[in-house]
């Protein structure tokens, strides 16, 4: 069966990936920067704290929107195959009601029987109201007007 043309489903993209590869660009600053401190002094300055600090930071920032955004593209993906599914099951169900003396895989939905056929299955004694109380609130001998207790 030829594939259709579906429109793509929404994958988190350029702003996330921008975002992504920001964050790795700063951290690779931080890093390379807290080196060149690292070698030219021997002693730890206030530089140096604030160069790992910085670079720690963005580490961990990169590595958690880099998480997200996979997180994203798998529910994308799951959310689009999900739809998928259900307009292939409603459309298996639509054309099976539609041939159901035809033998397959799904299950045809039951027809509902007409009019005609209810009354045969019926008698008239079967029939009550919405304002009637049953069947056996009338065979009590109870009237409309008496107050239930």
């Amino acid at each position: 069966m030829a594939e259709t043309s579906r429109p793509q489903p929404y994958q988190p993209g350029a702003v996330s990936l921008f975002f992504v590869a920001k964050a790795g660009v700063f951290a690779a600053t931080f890093w390379i920067w807290l080196l060149i401190l690292v070698l030219r002094t021997d002693s730890a300055t206030g530089l140096q704290v604030l160069a790992a600090t910085g670079a720690i930071t963005t580490t961990l920032l990169g590595v958690v929107l880099g998480a997200r955004m996979a997180l994203q593209r798998n529910a994308a993906i799951r959310h689009a195959e999900m739809k998928k599914l259900l307009v292939d099951i409603s459309w298996n169900a639509f054309t099976a009601a539609g041939n159901a003396e035809s033998t397959g895989k799904v299950v045809p939905f039951p027809t509902v029987p007409g009019d005609t056929e209810w009354a045969s299955q019926r008698s008239g004694g079967d029939r009550v109201t919405v304002l009637d109380g049953g069947a056996g609130e009338r065979s009590s001998g109870r009237e409309r007007g008496e107050r239930r207790r």
